[in-house]
């Protein structure tokens, strides 16, 4: 801890909100799409009750770097949480709040699969303590369900979806566009699909070809990018239609129920990330410090049951730390205020001047004295609008 609290470059006058995230890495089948990490694993065989003790010792080695400190969300995610029996998720909700202090109404998530799902699943869940399911449907479609490799169909999906909407006040479903051979009617039949259950949060992701997965090496013919900017355009015009506001690049939600925890994220909180290749990002007084776990599911529980999970544990840099805030804060649709980059960063607002001149100069963002908001424009080209802030290397 000593470590951590030495004196640094930065001087940070409060910490930011703290959430944890939990990663349950294993998959009934590995999706073509999937650069997550993420192992295939019938359920019958999964090793809960390891995994869960693995966890545990993380935690404990981690609460020196949290004292004090009150937890606002947590995250279980994978992987395919789901796959872990409502006992476990009990057990391990209960194992988390003997550790940790948690705020009063915390934000629970859990991740859920229509392949893992079975009647009154979901209701265990939510008496085991979790408050929010994210339902990963991806489509309604059978054809696309097949082609991206998921193991449910889209009457598992509905009924999965269906029996969330019963069990839970706030839910999200997940969905996917951009499709290999989806059109505009297609996408419109998904939509209209997803929204008769009046669901409070969509996250909806268009499909992109990521490194070291099924698809990289064996690419589908994806829609032309005008066809895919259509698309989006369709899926916000129809969600707002259904009073759901876009917030957020991917994320759309009715009053009162945006995901706390990912707003955090992207307003650069702090977060505890315990299990196989989970990432943390922890703010100290004079340092904001990154550390991601073993990956390997195997090592991991290994390493951590000895109390060394760490496999990378490393202090960001000054130089580093506007583009670290921009990738998150630009792709909220309020943007930020220029107060919260000096809270989270311990920089002065000076530091990105320059580049937030040339962003307005390009029609990216507009701002006031007060705060930066991405433009349509900026939204669009949300890379090109995050690049021009990344460190200037000699």
């Amino acid at each position: 801890m000593g470590h951590y609290l030495r004196p640094g470059t930065l001087q940070l006058a409060a910490l930011p909100p703290l959430s944890l995230y939990v990663h349950l890495p294993w998959c009934l089948k590995k999706c073509p799409y999937c650069d997550f990490n993420s192992h295939e694993m019938r359920a019958a065989e999964l090793p809960e009750q390891r995994y869960l003790a693995a966890l545990m010792a993380d935690l404990e080695a981690a609460l020196p770097l949290t004292w004090g400190r009150t937890v606002h969300s947590i995250f279980i995610g994978g992987g395919t949480p789901s796959l872990f029996s409502p006992e476990a998720i009990d057990h391990l909700l209960s194992g988390i709040r003997a550790r940790l202090r948690l705020e009063a109404g915390c934000e629970i998530t859990l991740e859920a699969n229509p392949g893992s799902f079975e009647k009154d699943r979901f209701r265990a869940f939510r008496g085991a303590g979790v408050t929010r399911l994210s339902v990963g449907v991806q489509s309604f479609n059978d054809s696309f369900l097949k082609t991206l490799g998921r193991v449910h169909d889209s009457a598992q999906a509905l009924a999965a979806v269906e029996e969330a909407a019963q069990a839970f006040d706030t839910f999200n479903l997940d969905l996917m566009y951009a499709l290999p051979g989806q059109t505009l009617a297609d996408v419109k039949q998904d939509m209209a699909r997803a929204l008769t259950f009046s669901p409070p949060h969509i996250s909806i992701y268009q499909l992109t070809i990521e490194p070291n997965t099924f698809f990289a090496k064996y690419p589908p013919p994806l829609p032309e990018d005008d066809t895919a900017y259509d698309m989006l355009d369709l899926i916000t015009d129809m969600t707002g239609s259904a009073g759901l506001q876009r917030y957020e690049v991917s994320a759309y939600a009715a009053p009162g129920h945006r995901c706390f925890h990912n707003l955090n994220y992207w307003q650069f909180g702090d977060y505890l990330g315990l299990g196989a290749g989970a990432h943390s990002k922890l703010s100290f007084a004079h340092r904001v410090v990154r550390q991601v776990r073993f990956r390997e599911p195997g090592r991991y529980m290994e390493q951590a049951l000895a109390g060394h999970c760490l496999a990378q544990d490393e202090e960001v840099s000054r130089a580093d730390l506007p583009f670290e805030f921009m990738l998150n804060a630009l792709r909220l649709k309020d943007g930020f205020a220029l107060q919260l980059f000096s809270e989270r960063t311990g920089l002065a607002i000076t530091t990105i001047q320059a580049a937030l001149e040339q962003a307005q100069a390009q029609g990216l963002i507009v701002r006031d004295l007060a705060r930066v908001t991405p433009t349509v424009r900026g939204f669009d080209f949300l890379s090109d609008l995050q690049s021009l802030f990344l460190p200037k290397r000699r």
